[in-house]
């Protein structure tokens, strides 16, 4: 794909309010605009009117397919959710994540066609905007579910130093990933330069403690004028950013709980989170170490760029 905005949207989890202000946020751009869903847009949606909303949508732009979607397309109720947790994610949320996974897929089955078409997905995709080059991954680059990007392993700095071979192996100076739900974004040195990892968290949850929004990648020839970049870095004349993606709270709230009302699996796992966001901060997303570095994140995009 070659783009001048390319919107890197990962984690909607089945949240219809996300998905029409991001669509809102699209049209605001000029020149090549493209979305790129990179898995899990289906998660709480299972109710049939909002799922077939949200397959329509996504499946009208480019689209790689999650471990959500994974699973939803087949039959194995064995495989779970497939999200391949790490250890430090207990049994009781991986039951839950497995029940909810078995719930969607009841909705999916409604559905045969697309069904069809979500297993046919690419887990992989690659774009060029201003000349670079960017890989996009639900996961990581060895894996669907991997969780080598995850904020968590990215704190080793065995695993940061491994960042610069996947540049390398995969010859893109930009990853943009989602899957682990948490954002972080970190920088390092390759031999082919200065290279940038972008993971976005959840476009359909809260990010950060006390925040009612959620987060998509942002990548294109100028900062965003719609909307202020949470943080933000320039590679070569490309700029990348994460850009709040505000909904309507209140009616995402709605929405949920009509769906997983108090007592079922998602509201013992996400309504905290949806509702007051995670116990993590801005400050510990961002992780630039080489050109550039800023002490803390910067709240604009023009700050950042220096335009």
């Amino acid at each position: 794909m070659e783009a001048d905005v390319l919107y890197v949207v990962g984690g909607l989890y089945g949240n219809l309010p996300a998905l029409e202000a991001l669509l809102r946020m699209a049209e605001c751009e000029r020149g090549r605009v493209t979305l790129v869903f990179n898995g899990d847009f289906h998660w709480f949606d299972i109710d049939e009117a909002t799922y077939s909303v949200i397959n329509a949508e996504v499946l009208c732009h480019a689209a790689l397919r999650g471990n959500v979607e994974t699973e939803i397309a087949g039959d194995n109720p064995a495989a779970g959710c497939g999200c391949a947790y790490p250890d430090w994610v207990t049994d009781e949320e991986v039951a839950r994540s497995n029940a909810i996974s078995e719930r969607l897929r009841v909705t999916a089955r409604c559905f045969p066609r697309s069904r069809a078409r979500l297993a046919g997905l690419a887990m992989h995709a690659t774009a060029r905007v201003g000349g670079v080059r960017i890989g996009i991954v639900h996961g990581d680059a060895h894996a669907l579910a991997g969780w080598r990007y995850a904020q968590e392993v990215l704190q080793d700095k065995r695993e940061r130093a491994a960042l610069a071979s996947d540049f390398s192996d995969a010859g893109c100076r930009i990853i943009a990933s989602s899957h682990t739900c948490l954002p972080v974004a970190i920088d390092c040195a390759t031999a082919q330069g200065h290279c940038v990892l972008i993971n976005n968290g959840a476009a359909g949850m809260p990010n950060f403690r006390d925040s009612r929004h959620g987060i998509v990648t942002r990548i294109a020839l100028t900062p965003s004028v719609h909307s202020a970049a949470l943080y933000a870095t320039r590679l070569d004349n490309t700029v990348i950013e994460a850009l709040p993606l505000h909904y309507d709270h209140a009616r995402w709230l709605r929405d949920f709980l009509a769906n997983w009302p108090r007592g079922t699996p998602a509201h013992q796992s996400y309504f905290k989170r949806i509702a007051h966001g995670p116990a993590y901060g801005l400050e510990e997303a961002v992780r630039w170490r080489t050109v550039e570095a800023p002490d803390k994140p910067y709240r604009s995009a023009r700050e950042r760029v220096g335009t």
